[in-house]
């Protein structure tokens, strides 16, 4: 029985680990959707990095959610 409630949590906390890699293709496209905007308007340079930088924010905060949840799985019991 003990096994098997192993095998099920770890079987979770590697469920939950795909929402990390989600997260690494969503701060790509904000950093390229960064890059294209910066190229088109170098002049609104500024405004650009305080969107981008908080929509990274954003994105990294999914992804420290899912890690979260991982340790809890892995740990909480």
């Amino acid at each position: 029985m003990e096994l098997i409630l192993l095998c099920f949590k770890l079987l979770g906390a590697g469920l939950s680990a795909i929402s990390l890699s989600g997260s690494g293709v969503g701060i790509g496209v904000v950093f390229a959707g960064f890059l294209i905007a910066l190229s088109r308007n170098p002049k609104d340079e500024k405004k650009l990095l305080t969107y981008a930088l908080l929509g990274f924010a954003l994105t990294e905060a999914s992804a420290l959610f899912g890690l979260m949840i991982v340790f809890l799985i892995l740990f909480g019991f």
